[in-house]
């Protein structure tokens, strides 16, 4: 949690075109029971092997909402930091993650407009087989 004389992320200024953060996460069960219980979620396709065995997605997956929550929790933590704001996303969510797998996340401002004070910030994700799981876009007002 941050501190009344904490430090805060970058400034809109202090941002440039080009900037990438990468970050692996490895899904594990304490964080899907965590994400399950906390929303209340019984979706059977995240937590119950014998109805995810006959979808096509033959085991169960992690939910979508769940990689966001990695995104957007890189954003506030280093992209541009502590004191910033979401305020668009446009996410595609393009094969599933299944348990245990670990991805890897690619985070890279794209566009930087300090008269409107939002930067631009893509997200790449892939699978450890290098099959792409999310991309899309975030428009982020940086800390004032």
């Amino acid at each position: 949690m941050l501190r009344k004389n904490g430090k805060l992320g970058k400034k809109v200024e202090e941002i440039l075109v080009g900037e990438k953060l990468h970050l692996t996460e490895t899904i594990e069960d304490k964080d899907l029971l965590l994400y399950l219980g906390l929303t209340n979620d019984s979706n059977p396709l995240y937590i119950q092997h014998d109805y995810a065995a006959s979808t096509p997605f033959e085991k169960p997956i992690v939910p979508a909402i769940m990689l966001n929550g990695i995104i957007t929790s890189a954003i506030s933590k280093h992209m541009p930091g502590p004191g910033s704001h979401i305020r668009e996303q446009n996410l595609k969510f393009l094969n599933p993650v299944f348990h245990y797998e670990t991805i890897d996340f690619m985070l890279q401002v794209e566009h930087v407009d300090a008269k409107q004070h939002v930067i631009d910030v893509s997200v790449r994700a892939f699978n450890a087989d290098k099959q792409p799981i999310v991309e899309g876009i975030f428009k982020v007002s940086p800390p004032y």
